[in-house]
């Protein structure tokens, strides 16, 4: 069901791979809710993804990007004003990668070069992008701007590994820069701290179904899904949180403020007895 709570408004969102997608489901909802945007991700992104497929779903348009790049993050914004005939309203930056984690490193031997280019294409890009669009005047008055986290910069979790850090960086830009861009345009710059999320980004890590499990035992509501996670997103880009900004927001189904639950009480219990 369509409210059109995004009727008018203009964006682009970066890192729509597959189905599986968060940001795919961002576009999706996004489109029924009356938004136009750009759709972008690096050049061997949209090699390996399917993005054309929702880009002619959501009538919308691919525009190819490096995140790492300032020259390509600059003629994007350019672009996705001229196509869209105006100023941008929102963005999602749904982008993360670890090479540490891929090659499996662990965090205590790291490789400082796959360390770096974690850090640039997780979080350093957050900032390159907001800054592309500032620099150029690229956003709105009461624009949104949100990256997606997730609670391990907050918590150690044993292999989520150099992304910990890099999540903690990109969450410190969102305060840092949502401060800047408030006072200068009210824009609003928050991240959000998602469920482990059966994605394709997600399963890479080690001993993901595992953890998706314990996670979703100890959470009162259970895993917020990434169609969950889309609809989130939504509200925060609509004019329904103006003044919501620089917040780092948990939506986890209750898993980040949740020491123990029952049902991994009774599991911990019955594991015990029958030792």
């Amino acid at each position: 069901m369509s409210n059109n709570i995004l009727k008018g408004k203009k964006g682009i969102i970066f890192g729509a791979l597959d189905q599986k997608s968060i940001a795919w489901k961002v576009a999706e909802h996004a489109h029924r809710e009356g938004a136009e945007f750009i759709l972008s991700n690096a050049p061997i992104a949209l090699r390996m993804g399917t993005i054309n497929q929702l880009a002619e779903k959501t009538n919308s348009e691919v525009i190819p990007a490096d995140a790492t790049s300032v020259e390509d993050l600059t003629s994007l914004f350019e672009s996705s004003v001229q196509k869209l005939g105006g100023k941008i309203d929102f963005i999602l930056h749904s982008i993360g990668m670890s090479v540490n984690v891929r090659k499996k490193r662990q965090y205590y031997d790291q490789n400082y070069d796959w360390t770096s280019k974690g850090i640039d294409v997780s979080a350093m890009s957050f900032h390159k992008m907001i800054q592309a669009a500032w620099k150029l005047d690229a956003i709105n008055e009461w624009g949104s701007i949100i990256g997606l986290s997730y609670i391990a910069a907050q918590r150690v979790f044993n292999s989520y590994n150099d992304m910990a850090d890099n999540k903690a960086f990109l969450e410190s830009i969102a305060r840092s820069f949502g401060y800047h861009y408030g006072v200068r345009r009210n824009v609003r710059i928050n991240t959000i701290s998602q469920s482990p999320t059966l994605t394709t980004a997600g399963s890479g890590v080690s001993g993901f179904d595992t953890f998706y499990n314990y996670a979703n035992d100890l959470s009162p509501l259970g895993n917020a899904s990434a169609d969950d996670c889309a609809m989130y997103c939504i509200s925060l880009f609509s004019d329904y949180t103006r003044k919501v900004t620089m917040q780092n927001l948990f939506h986890d189904g209750g898993f980040s403020f949740t020491g123990m639950s029952d049902k991994l009480m009774e599991s911990y219990s019955k594991e015990n007895s029958d030792k």
